[in-house]
């Protein structure tokens, strides 16, 4: 960062903090499990007449897609820079997380919507096709979670995903619920009421994707971060008085960026006390790339230094 209002100025780079494993087979893999799913899910819905087991076929579809998408932003983010896209493309993770929570949502609708008009004109179930179809789809979508649990703290594109396989998982063990209640006593309702049930579980698992994701996209603080924390580090390294100027936003789901301007009277600090402080910013924050200007002259009025100057 630069500007002409400052006599020096200076830019440190850390290391970009990326997940620590790579999860591309893991999308193959889930993406293949779920799609194949869809297929025996809404044969046999139509079979055995289960709403259940068809909005089942529904969302999972459309998480299949979901993690089509992921899988393609996980391998973007993975790009080098470019003259055109100079930060790479790292944003691409941050809009499918986006994207996913926003299909969940959809799909939870149009679920909850057919289960009321079967409350409304309840029909009949074949509760043996749907237990036993649910059943393999417990074990398909638990599986297909457990794929991206280790990385679901560390990536929100990779959390979006387990939250995806583990609400498919959740569903699946509802219908599954629902079938056995039905076979013993014949309550047709319980199919619906049951699809409903976990709806809300589905929206409540999936708001917070949803919120963070929006967060990032518009350039927002990742939740992970505390801002005045990240000031207070600063403002009490050596040789700095003033903090101003600071801005942190995401450049992936896995990367931080951070600007800033210091006020160092005793002069520019060298560039090994840069390279210390983006380490330092690295460790205790996650945020892999930094960039400081400084001001040697306490007395100058910065024309950023008003925090509501962008």
């Amino acid at each position: 960062m630069t500007d002409d209002h400052h006599d020096h100025d200076h830019t440190a780079h850390g290391g970009h903090a990326h997940a620590p494993a790579s999860y591309g087979r893991a999308f193959a893999i889930g993406t293949a499990l779920n799609l194949g799913f869809v297929v025996v899910e809404a044969v046999f819905g139509f079979l055995g007449n289960s709403v259940a087991l068809l909005a089942d076929a529904g969302h999972n579809l459309g998480d299949g897609l979901g993690l089509v998408m992921a899988w393609g932003a996980y391998v973007l983010s993975r790009r080098r820079p470019t003259a055109a896209y100079t930060f790479g493309l790292g944003k691409s993770s941050i809009l499918a997380a986006l994207f996913n929570a926003l299909l969940l949502l959809v799909a939870v609708g149009a679920i909850a919507w057919e289960a009321v008009q079967r409350l409304i004109h309840p029909e009949p179930v074949v509760a043996g096709i749907v237990m036993a179809v649910a059943a393999v789809g417990i074990l398909i979508n638990g599986a297909t979670a457990m794929l991206f649990a280790s990385g679901r703290k560390g990536d929100l594109n990779v959390h979006a995903a387990f939250i995806h396989m583990l609400a498919d998982a959740g569903v699946s063990a509802g219908v599954v619920l629902a079938g056995l209640v039905i076979s013993f006593t014949g309550w047709l309702w319980v199919d619906p009421v049951v699809s409903l049930v976990v709806n809300a579980v589905i929206v409540f698992a999936t708001w917070g994707i949803l919120r963070q994701s929006v967060t990032m996209a518009v350039a927002g603080v990742p939740d992970s971060i505390d801002l005045a924390a990240v000031k207070r580090h600063l403002a009490e390294m050596p040789g700095v008085s003033d903090v101003h100027d600071l801005h942190i936003w995401p450049l992936s789901t896995t990367e931080t960026a951070l600007s800033c301007h210091l006020v160092m009277p005793a002069g520019h600090p060298g560039d090994a006390w840069l390279v210390a402080a983006g380490v330092e910013l690295k460790e205790h924050f996650r945020i892999g790339h930094p960039t400081f200007q400084t001001e040697t002259d306490p007395t100058h009025a910065c024309p950023f230094a008003p925090d509501e100057v962008v």
